[in-house]
């Protein structure tokens, strides 16, 4: 089955440096009119100036080589860093601006939201916009007629409808320009971080309509920073990293790659053998430690609700212990979170030995996004003989951990639980 969009060799470059100022045929002849001679100097000057400076040659590929297939249907997260050419791409395919090399093929409709000021003449009102958007999609007037009250109820403009967009503020303008991408059924839709605008009502509304133009089979590309809803809106993800594609895969998958490779690349593994966290008086026991979550080790940034695993490289050459791991979970600011260890939990009565790898492990970690750190402490079910305070560092990051591509108010805490809820109607109402 052909897909709905086909990238083959994409590219695109700009030009870095100033450019001079561009005048116009018009512009040029009332000058050599009004002034033969200075003119004449003017091009003289132009002729015989010095090359350009390097730095006005160079170049950049905001894209490069990118090849990339979306099905029918598809609701692909497209997600990197700022200038990694998330916005180049959805441009490209929105016929704003041409490519450099390759193509882009689109087998549909269009409709796209990019940022805030395109799309919509300023000097028009809400209404005709809505008309001309419908117009521009190949829409007949009695379509776009059977969505108009639908388009303006969203937007929340009824008072405003017949005002020039012009006048609208940012939030006003965002919702029509959402309102109008998603309601006029094109088979495509590009979003470009239209989270970033408006209020949190606002917010949960569209990703809300963004689920349900999902839900009816329209192909969908969003670009966001909210991984959150990225994993809960989408059913792949593409990571783009200085213009080409690092990955593409379920997005829980791409999602921790980025949050790894890119925001913490040298992070989840730490040498303890000269730590300036150790306590005074501790036998330098503990010499690393190492931080896992799933198949995926060393990880410096791990995602809510995922498997987490604290490896404990040891050694002690005098004798032999039974190894007994302590890890106490703070957060930034240094407050407790909670306290593990494998002697109070039992069944995990480990034989001597004088070194190894000790390893604790949490099925699903509970943590609220934030910034946490690892106190170690290491005994052999007796006394304390290595204690480590903030040996490590490590992020939790969004997760889609409800289905509901929401998530609770960090400030109620760093731990966030399941619970089911209940509720019987009083028969007297």
């Amino acid at each position: 089955m052909r897909p709905i969009i086909q990238i083959r060799g994409l590219g695109k470059q700009y030009r870095l440096g100033t450019r001079r100022p561009y005048r116009t045929l018009r512009e040029t002849m009332a000058g050599a009119i009004a002034s033969p001679v200075r003119h004449a100097k003017s091009v003289l000057k132009r002729i015989n100036a010095r090359p350009a400076n390097p730095r006005e040659r160079e170049t950049i590929w905001a894209l490069r080589d990118l090849d990339l297939d979306v099905g029918e249907g598809e609701v692909l997260g497209v997600i990197g860093r700022n200038g990694a050419g998330k916005s180049t791409l959805l441009k490209i395919l929105s016929r704003i601006t041409e490519p450099t090399t390759g193509r882009a093929e689109l087998y549909g409709r269009v409709g796209s939201l990019l940022e805030v000021g395109t799309g919509f003449h300023p000097e028009l009102t809400g209404r005709d916009n809505i008309y001309l958007s419908g117009a521009i999609l190949g829409m007949r007037r009695a379509e776009i007629e059977r969505k108009f009250d639908e388009i303006v109820a969203f937007a929340e403009l009824d008072k405003f409808v017949d005002t020039t967009v012009k006048h609208y503020s940012s939030g006003m303008y965002v919702r029509l320009a959402f309102a109008v991408a998603a309601h006029l059924e094109p088979e495509i839709l590009l979003v470009d971080e239209v989270l970033a605008v408006g209020d949190a009502e606002f917010q949960k509304k569209c990703l809300g309509k963004m689920g349900d133009v999902a839900r009816q089979g329209r192909t969908i590309l969003f670009i966001s920073h909210n991984m959150p809803a990225i994993e809960g809106l989408c059913t792949s993800c593409l990571l783009l990293t200085g213009g080409k594609m690092e990955g593409k895969g379920t997005p829980s998958e791409v999602i921790s790659k980025y949050l790894n490779s890119v925001l913490r690349p040298d992070a989840g593994r730490r040498s303890l053998k000269t730590h300036p966290g150790r306590r005074a008086g501790s036998i330098p026991i503990m010499e690393w430690v190492e931080l896992q979550s799933g198949v995926e080790r060393p990880i410096g940034a791990v995602r809510m609700d995922s498997q987490f695993t604290v490896h404990v490289g040891f050694s002690c050459p005098s004798r032999p212990l039974r190894p007994v791991l302590g890890v106490t979970v703070r957060t930034a600011q240094g407050a407790t979170v909670f306290n593990v260890n494998n002697k109070f939990i039992g069944g995990y009565d480990f034989d001597r030995c004088k070194a190894g790898t000790i390893s604790c492990t949490f099925d699903n970690l509970p943590l609220m996004p934030g910034t946490y750190t690892l106190d170690l402490w290491f005994n052999d079910r007796a006394s304390d003989l290595d204690v480590i305070f903030d040996a490590i560092s490590f992020e939790v990051i969004p997760a889609d951990v409800f289905g509901t591509a929401q998530l609770p108010w960090a400030y109620l805490g760093p731990i966030f639980c399941r619970a089911r809820f209940g509720l019987e109607p009083d028969s007297r109402n």
